[in-house]
């Protein structure tokens, strides 16, 4: 394929720096390229790409090596000189081994071959004759690897069969800027002796000695020289025209996210010339799993080269000839095939369905095989786990009963664990080849772009499905039921018919790709699991991680979460679960995004045990991002079949592990030509830089909590310096020390990660306000300024008597348990684990005459108490206020941030909301105290909303369930208003959208501007969103018909 020019996008003449170039991490941008015809071929010349220097010692070395292995004793002497004179001239070893390895060493080799041969005469059989030489240099040098290899086969026993696969593991997936090592591989031209046809595959793996001060660049353009980055053994050895192939390859990695593929094809000889350049460390086990390719085309290698780069670039080079005699496609056509595929590799290069010594007719081809392990992913999440053993048990039970709900999740989990397992769904793949070939056609005839494959000349696998009749989805199930008589494997294969069906789109045959991505309509997600059915879905598979996103409304925002493994138990429980999170983050944050235009959505990413996060992350959005952005590069980013037929946009926050990756995401999207909406790709954005609005630094969580706590004080005429309180969530976090920084009240207790921090005579404010603005947890607090009472106890202390007597042996222990043990009047969690308080321990939190531990709750911290602990402390009187009422401040700014770069274009965002000399402009600090005055306003209005229902009810309605039923009523009432002809009415549209659209925005673009600019899903979710829940806050969840007319009217006054 020959590498498109480059081009890239216009960024505006006033652009800074580093928007002009947005990425300088380990993996960078695609261009966006215009391109000639995917399949031209470069030709060039039939000369080496590689000169070998002659080794001028080799003759006085040979006669050192023949007195060497004489001396040993283990040769005849007589036959010394003829084995130490085939070993130099007969098998073809090239001169770099001679150089590199020393006579003791080439002395061992020769003896090793030597024994080889008599061990191959006692068993009578020339073949037997196997060659397993190696020598690795213990100073991490290098290393040498020689064995028998027969060409056009990947041996899968024997020397050969592990040696590439070790060599990607112990130098070439290691290899860093700073580590990196280069490895040149041919075949011997020569057989291992007279009698014995097999040839030799030599190694040499050498470390990269990158010049401290390397040769000044030659160029005048700007680009990288590739002679300033190179190893100077590389430079040496390469040829101009090598160099100069090498330089191009190199530059459009530098501009390109993901590999770069180019063939060459050689005059005058069959010999194509694959070359495969990417940054370091974007895949692992590559180089192994390329042998496996071309070996299932029957085409071997005679000269492999992989070279490092100082810039961080690593290019492969593969001489593939065809093997003779092999009755296989020919190359002129397998080549664009196993280039093709190549990039399937560079995705997935550990593939259990893709094995070696496959070929064309046995084994999975790597698209078959690719599409093996997605439905085996697939299937693993997606497999009917539960069935109608567990509907009928849970139409029995009643789940609002806690001991009955936690049978249900009990019973749930071991399904689960046990029904399907990893292992037992790879079997029946590995069992019904035919049955998944199948299954692969029928879903590349959908999802395989016609356009593509019409050029010039078709691809082998598009030939493969011209081949194949086609049976409609119901034949082909018919046939899989026919085949199959286990309900067990049938229900495997049938999961893989429902992936079919309900891929909408997918960046499977995308030309160039860094992960796996498919746009999934959610219809098949089984009720009884999942009650509520999401809007979309979307599946990424990578070679080191999977992931989910899934949203509840067309426009819709939440975090992106990495899940994070301990070790392998721990792997295997979250990959089970990943998308059970995945769906109960999303649901919860649809009830938190009431009163926001933004539905609820989460994406979550499991990396494999050991795999990096942060790649782990760039490649999901990458391959979101091949989804959502039409592609116009042909052999690049071509055009994907899509089903779905509608523009989508997503909208991603941070989330555990991703904070600091939120301004990557939307430079990338940028790049990637999101020119209208990557601004509002990501919130939580830095915001000197690119224009973020911080949660933390403004207090915007903390102030939605702040409506609550005050709003209990207020109904309750309490002075909230007569209220004790404890505190999760240390003076080191967002929400912990913006509540220290707000309140003014006792505070007897804070725990956070440091450990408990406790005192019954109330904690020295000025001290707590120190730690606060310092952002350091509560280890750090004075213990000077504890009173004879107070006491510190840090996760790592062990045997702590406190001023009670009371023996603490273990701090972390203590720490984990702390928040079940104090009384006061106000609990607010602002951090800890998920279900901290939960229907195992809550009866711990009311004492032995029934009196709760706490009269007041504010819950802070997201599902600190699971549902039933709530209930359960409000049939108590205890008033709690949960979670996607409370918090709900975070989300209000992260909507208010998106609207921004949605309504500002590219150069008005980067004058008015990016920083000027470490300073914002006045109008992001107006725009900021809009956002702050909206969030006090939602909390204070849906705080009364809920307190009105309470007392309406005369308390027999918990408001846990109020706040469920307000979120549920507002969701499904801007469902109704999206669809409805209200939005049409222009006079209404813009009052609404002059109440909902922040002051200082109306005011700087014009109402009538940033109706033009928004998109009109954006502009219908943020009128229903406004009008639902200023009319549901104002007159209650029972409001009527003619309360709507009311307020519909009003709007116009």
């Amino acid at each position: 394929m020959s590498a498109p020019t480059d081009s890239s996008p216009d960024s505006g003449s006033s652009t800074p720096a580093f928007l002009a170039d947005p990425t300088k991490q380990h993996l960078q941008v695609p261009g966006l390229h215009p391109s000639s015809s995917e399949q031209s071929v470069h030709r060039i010349k039939n000369v080496p790409g590689y000169t070998t220097p002659v080794f001028k010692g080799k003759e006085e070395q040979r006669a050192k090596v023949q007195a060497t292995v004489a001396a040993t004793g283990f040769i005849p002497r007589e036959l010394v000189a003829n084995e130490v004179n085939w070993f130099y001239t007969h098998l073809g070893i090239d001169d770099t081994y001679f150089a590199n390895e020393s006579v003791e060493v080439i002395a061992d080799n020769i003896i090793a071959l030597f024994g080889a041969k008599v061990l191959a005469y006692t068993k009578h059989d020339p073949s037997k004759l196997v060659i397993d030489l190696e020598n690795i240099e213990p100073n991490g040098r290098g290393a040498t690897f020689i064995h028998t290899s027969p060409p056009g086969l990947t041996t899968t026993e024997g020397p050969g069969a592990t040696c590439e696969s070790r060599i990607d593991e112990l130098y070439l997936d290691k290899s860093s800027p700073a580590n990196a090592y280069r490895l040149e591989t041919y075949r011997s031209q020569g057989s291992i002796s007279a009698t014995a046809s097999q040839q030799l595959r030599c190694y040499f793996v050498a470390k990269c000695n990158f010049p401290e001060n390397p040769p000044p660049s030659t160029r005048t353009d700007g680009k990288t020289d590739i002679r300033t980055v190179s190893d100077p053994v590389f430079l040496e050895k390469a040829s101009e025209n090598t160099l100069e192939i090498y330089q191009r390859v190199m530059w459009h990695v530098e501009k390109r996210y993901g590999p770069v593929f180019e063939v060459f094809e050689v005059e005058g000889s069959r010999e194509r010339r694959l070359v495969i350049g990417y940054k370091m460390g974007g895949t692992s086990k590559f180089f192994s799993a390329l042998s496996n390719l071309y070996h299932f085309y029957s085409l071997y290698s005679a000269r492999k080269y992989v070279e490092q780069f100082s810039n961080g670039i690593t290019i492969v080079s593969l001489y593939l000839n065809p093997l003779p005699g092999a009755n296989a496609p020919p190359i002129e056509h397998s080549i664009f095939q196993v280039m093709k595929e190549a990039s399937l590799l560079y995705c997935l290069p550990d593939n259990p369905f893709f094995y070696p010594g496959a070929g064309p007719r046995s084994g999975h081809a790597v698209q078959e095989a690719t599409y093996a392990y997605c439905g085996w992913i697939f299937a693993q999440h997606f497999c009917n786990r539960l069935g109608a053993s567990y509907l009928a048990l849970k139409n029995i039970l009643d789940e609002s009963n806690p001991s009955h709900a936690e049978v249900l999740n009990d019973i749930k989990r071991r399904f689960r664990e046990e029904t399907f397992t990893r292992e037992s769904i790879a079997q029946v793949i590995h069992a019904h080849a035919d049955l998944i070939n199948l299954l692969y056609v029928n879903f590349a005839l959908v999802h395989y772009p016609t356009d593509s494959a019409s050029q010039l000349m078709p691809t082998l696998s598009y030939q493969r499905l011209q081949t194949q009749v086609p049976l409609s989805d119901q034949e082909l199930y018919d046939k899989i039921r026919r085949s199959i008589h286990n309900k067990h494997e049938l229900q495997v294969l049938e999961s893989f018919l429902i992936f079919n069906k309900h891929v909408l789109k997918t960046n499977f045959y995308q030309p160039t790709k860094v992960a796996l991505s498919f746009r999934l309509a959610p219809d098949f997600l089984p009720e009884v699991e999942y009650p509520k059915k999401p809007f979309g879905m979307f599946f990424i598979i990578g070679g080191e991680f999977r992931g989910f996103h899934i949203r509840f409304r067309d426009v819709a925002r939440g975090g992106i979460r990495i899940v994070m493994s301990r070790n392998r138990e721990n792997y295997s429980i979250n990959q089970r679960m990943l998308f059970d999170e995945n769906y109960g983050l999303a649901s919860t944050q649809s009830l938190k995004n009431k009163d926001i235009p933004e539905g609820g959505a989460k994406g979550t990413i499991l990396p494999s045990l050991g795999a990096s996060p942060r790649l782990a992350f760039e490649k999901y959005v990458d391959a979101v991002i091949d989804l959502l952005i039409p592609g116009r590069s042909p052999g690049i980013k071509e055009q994907l079949v899509d089903l779905y037929e509608k523009p989508e946009m997503l909208f991603f926050g941070p989330d555990e592990g991703t904070a600091d990756m939120m301004d990557w995401a939307a430079l990338h999207a940028r790049s990637r030509g999101a020119e209208t909406w990557w601004k509002s790709f990501t919130t939580g954005k830095s915001a000197e830089t690119l224009g973020g609005i911080p949660h933390d630094a403004f207090g915007m969580t903390s102030l939605s909590i702040r409506q609550y706590v005050l709003g209990i004080y207020k109904q309750l005429g309490l002075r909230e310096k007569d209220i004790t309180k404890v505190q999760t969530g240390g003076p080191d976090g967002d929400l912990g020390s913006n509540e220290i920084l707000l309140s003014s009240d006792k505070t007897i207790a804070v725990i956070d990660g440091s450990g408990v921090l406790a005192d019954p005579n109330g904690l020295d404010r000025e001290e707590l306000v120190r730690l606060a603005k310092l952002r350091v947890p509560v280890a750090n607090f004075d213990q000077s300024k504890l009173s004879k009472d107070g006491y510190l106890v840090r996760v790592e202390d062990q045997d702590v008597k406190l001023p009670s007597g009371e023996v603490v042996i273990d701090g972390t222990d203590f720490r984990n348990g702390a928040h079940l043990r104090f009384k006061a009047d106000l609990f607010v969690p602002c951090g800890g684990r998920p279900e901290a308080v939960n229907i195992s321990n809550v009866a711990t939190l009311v004492d032995a005459e029934g009196k709760p531990h706490f009269k007041y709750i504010v819950e802070g911290a997201n599902l600190f108490l699971t549902q039933q602990a709530r209930l359960f402390l409000e049939k108590r009187k205890v008033v709690l206020f949960k979670d996607s009422s409370t918090n709900k401040g975070g989300v209000t700014s992260s909507s208010l941030e998106v609207l921004a770069g949605l309504a500002l274009s590219t150069q008005e965002y980067i004058d008015l909301m990016i920083f000027k000399d470490g300073k914002p402009s006045e109008f992001y600090e107006n725009y900021v105290r809009d956002i702050q005055q909206k969030i006090t306003e939602n909390a204070a209005a849906e705080f009364q909303c809920i307190w009105r229902e309470h007392v309406r009810s005369q308390g027999a309605k918990p408001r846990t369930l109020i706040s469920d039923e307000l979120s549920s009523t507002l969701n499904n009432l801007q469902e109704e208003l999206e669809s409805s002809d209200l939005y049409d009415d222009l006079a209404n549209r813009k009052a609404v959208m002059r109440r909902a659209i922040p002051k200082t925005l109306v005011e700087q673009i014009g109402l009538d501007t940033l109706l033009q600019r928004l998109p009109e899903s954006y502009q219908r979710a943020l009128f229903s969103s406004w009008v639902a829940s200023h009319f549901i806050y104002k007159y209650g969840v029972n409001a009527s018909s003619v309360d709507f007319y009311h307020f519909i009217r009003d709007l116009s006054l």
